[in-house]
């Protein structure tokens, strides 16, 4: 019965931009607003009303949601392109090696300090989480503070765009080797490294093959008549990506971010020349469409019951700690004329929704029928999401105001008497 889905649907996507609506008016991500609204509605329980029970248990819903990532990442990975990433230069590079694996390490260390009874294989998915990096927020509040091409936002971009490729080869690996376990498999270095260099050859040779592929799609393509070939070939191309990635083993998403990565603007160039809109144009409306449901649906599933234990709080709390310190220890790796290592630092803390994707693979792993995540590490996590996320916008503002080198005394005065009145 598609009824229960379609009043499902009606209900989330209301929720959503109702609670996205609120989130801009106080300066937030829209994605912020939506998470926000799913976990209210999902607690409407706690005041004794069940009448929205029956959006959790629905199937198509569940894979709505699922569409809505894999287009999600499929965007994200439209913003960059191969040349970007070879081009970001040693500070990048330098900041998002840093900033994958001192994150790593640190949630690592706090989830097995604060959770002895748990298997190694959730400490090494909790850090695996916090190495996400969203800096859609950062990107806004730069260029609000017409900061946009300073060097630090420069590093901060370049090294997003490697941070995203490092977060999934290490998201790739450390759910294969919980995979693995959960068939008996012990973790070895060997199985490793291969999970690993499956993940690298996949991204590396989806992208070359694509490369030469892409125009040669793109440009036989063109010549089909009819509305919405540009976007059906698009998706196409995403969706075989992706299904090519989970037919080795690796997370979809996986597929849809090489996919997008692959495609530039020049591929498409004969649909925009005859006065067709550009490819992130046509896929915006879709992902506005489905990637709500499944930050709603995220939401959703937080039960704000473990609010009230004191060892969830605390496990949060350290979390949340560790993802901030692990990326000031990013921007470390910042270096150049001029650069401010602070801002670089604080614009790489956002975890957004790719910590929220990281946390859903999370939920679907287990070992001998045991969830890797219990309930409240999920909602830990989905804490230190959105205090990251919130977090960010003030704290950037105040760290380029605080470390704006100092004018010249000669060039001081001449703006005081600019500004003074005659």
């Amino acid at each position: 019965m598609i009824g229960p889905t379609l009043l499902a649907l009606t209900i989330i996507l209301a929720v959503a931009k109702f609670g996205g609506s609120l989130a801009i008016r106080f300066g937030q991500p829209a994605v912020l607003g939506e998470l926000v609204a799913g976990l209210v509605i999902g607690n409407l329980t706690l005041l004794g009303w069940h009448g929205l029970d029956f959006i959790e248990g629905d199937a198509t819903l569940g894979a709505l949601a699922q569409l809505g990532v894999i287009l999600l990442l499929f965007e994200v990975g439209l913003e960059s392109t191969p040349r970007q990433m070879l081009s970001v230069g040693l500070p990048a590079l330098a900041v998002a090696c840093l900033g994958v694996a001192a994150p790593f390490a640190l949630g690592y260390g706090v989830s097995a300090w604060l959770q002895p009874g748990a298997t190694w294989y959730a400490h090494l998915f909790i850090g695996a989480t916090l190495t996400a990096t969203s800096v859609g927020i950062t990107a806004r509040v730069l260029r609000d503070m017409g900061q946009a091409d300073s060097p630090e936002a420069r590093i901060i971009l370049g090294a997003a765009v490697v941070d995203d490729v490092l977060g999934l080869v290490i998201l790739a690996a450390v759910s294969g080797i919980i995979a693995a376990a959960d068939h008996g498999v012990p973790a070895k270095v060997g199985p490793v490294l291969w999970i690993i260099a499956k993940a690298v050859g996949f991204l590396i040779g989806s992208m070359v093959l694509g490369v030469w592929l892409a125009p040669r799609l793109f440009k036989t393509a063109a010549r089909l008549r009819g509305g919405g070939v540009l976007l059906g070939i698009a998706l196409a191309f995403c969706f075989i990506l992706a299904w090519a990635a989970d037919a080795v083993g690796l997370a979809p998403i996986v597929g849809a971010f090489a996919a997008g990565l692959i495609l530039e603007a020049a591929h498409y160039k004969p649909f925009t020349e005859r006065g067709e809109y550009a490819l992130e144009q046509l896929i915006h409306p879709v992902t506005a469409f489905l990637a709500p449901v499944f930050f709603v649906l995220m939401g959703f599933s937080v039960d704000l019951g473990t609010f009230a234990d004191p060892h969830a709080l605390l496990l949060a709390g350290a979390l949340t700690l560790a993802a901030v310190v692990g990326k000031q220890v990013a921007g470390l790796g910042a270096f150049g004329p001029g650069v401010r290592r602070l801002p670089v630092g604080i614009g790489m803390i956002p975890r957004g929704e790719v910590g929220l994707i990281f946390a859903n693979i999370g939920l679907g792993l287990h070992i001998a029928g045991v969830p890797i995540l219990d309930t409240s590490a999920f909602t830990a996590i989905v804490i230190v999401v959105m205090l990251t996320t919130m977090v960010t916008p003030p704290v950037l503002s105040w760290s380029f105001r605080r470390s704006r080198p100092a004018l010249p005394e000669d060039r001081a005065e001449a703006i005081k008497e600019s500004v003074e009145p005659e």
